[in-house]
């Protein structure tokens, strides 16, 4: 599955039918619904991967003052590996603890949330992770934000 984000030519329009089809405000609608999927995953303590990387919530060591130490988990996106190293890039090493069970977004669910057929929320997430792919590629400034 992430195999089709490892791309050696830049994406073409025509690889883009869905999106070209939605308008932004359904694009959007589309991605709060996985938003809203993500959160309730990550709240029952399981990660979410979504081809170019992971979701999931990691213990982390908080500094709080005077050199003491505070664990506390953190919701992480991490990039998966073989897409880190065939772009080249940086990012720190952090490893989902074994016992986070790790699941593929439900289109199906998000679907039905968001009102779209089940097709097109999968399409639409993976055209814009192409996207995302064509700008790593292209070393252009990316900015995804989620809620």
């Amino acid at each position: 599955k992430m195999q089709k984000y490892l791309l050696y030519n830049a994406v073409e329009p025509e690889e883009l039918p869905t999106l070209r089809e939605l308008s932004t405000m359904e694009i959007c609608k589309v991605w709060s619904g996985m938003s809203r999927y993500i959160y309730r995953q990550l709240l029952q303590k399981t990660a979410v991967e979504i081809g170019v990387g992971t979701f999931a919530v990691v213990p982390v060591h908080a500094s709080v003052e005077e050199g003491k130490v505070l664990p506390v988990e953190r919701p992480t996106f991490i990039l998966s590996k073989p897409l880190k190293m065939f772009y080249n890039l940086e990012s720190d090493e952090t490893k989902i603890p074994d016992e986070i069970p790790v699941v593929q977004p439900d289109f199906e669910e998000i679907a039905a949330e968001t009102h779209f057929r089940h097709e097109i929320v999968e399409q639409c997430v993976q055209e814009t992770l192409l996207c995302f792919a064509g700008a790593l590629r292209d070393n252009k400034e990316v900015e995804f934000s989620f809620r």
